[in-house]
């Protein structure tokens, strides 16, 4: 029976559209929490998705990027709201990053790291969904890239959480992710350049409370 109602469940969940409302390029929470999410002005909506994460988690993320001409993407953000199916109350999410920021009066876990194109992009995630998200808008995301994952977590119990990931283009830096990783030629050059990622970030990304009662 359980099998059964977590299977109805995961289809359900499949064919529903997202329930964040997008205006502009602001994100609004109408609950799990109230906030409302700006973004700069510059950028292009490409879209939504909602999906079960590997058959666990409900996940709802919306994408905007702002690109040159050809349509290369110079910058990436994809906002994402998730949460443990009902039929999973042992699974918590953990994070163990001791670095934190402060957006919007709210506590947010920092994980920074370059990437470039030839990585494996693991099957049904959501590194998937955002690289198609993409594609079919016609943008390009380029060779090189780096990027800050910041994660809230909105309950006591962990199980939902609020997760922003903000790239950037690294032609601009003069490297590439293969020289910034550990073990790269310029793996020296990697911290003044994430603190400075994670400070564009924090100032890129406005976010409020809509109902702190």
């Amino acid at each position: 029976m359980i099998a059964v109602i977590g299977c109805c469940m995961f289809f359900a969940t499949q064919n529903e559209s997202p329930e964040r409302r997008v205006e502009g390029n602001t994100i609004t929470f109408e609950r799990d929490p109230k906030l409302r999410i700006r973004l700069p002005e510059s950028l292009r909506y490409v879209g939504a998705d909602r999906w079960v994460l590997y058959g666990i988690a409900d996940c709802e993320l919306h994408a905007f990027v702002k690109a040159d001409e050809p349509k290369s993407v110079q910058e990436l953000y994809w906002v994402r709201f998730e949460q443990y199916v009902p039929t999973k109350p042992e699974l918590h999410h953990t994070y163990d990053s001791p670095r934190h920021a402060t957006i919007g009066g709210l506590d947010f876990y920092v994980d920074t790291w370059p990437r470039s194109n030839d990585e494996k992009t693991e099957a049904g995630s959501d590194r998937e969904h955002i690289d198609a998200l993409v594609r079919t808008k016609g943008y390009k995301i380029p060779a090189n890239m780096m990027y800050v994952r910041l994660v809230h977590l909105l309950d006591g119990e962990k199980h939902k959480e609020l997760m922003i990931i903000y790239g950037e283009h690294l032609a601009s830096s003069g490297f590439t992710a293969a020289d910034l990783r550990e073990g790269g030629n310029a793996h020296g050059q990697w911290p003044a350049l994430e603190n400075g990622l994670i400070e564009r970030a924090k100032t890129k990304i406005g976010l409020e409370e809509t109902d702190k009662h």
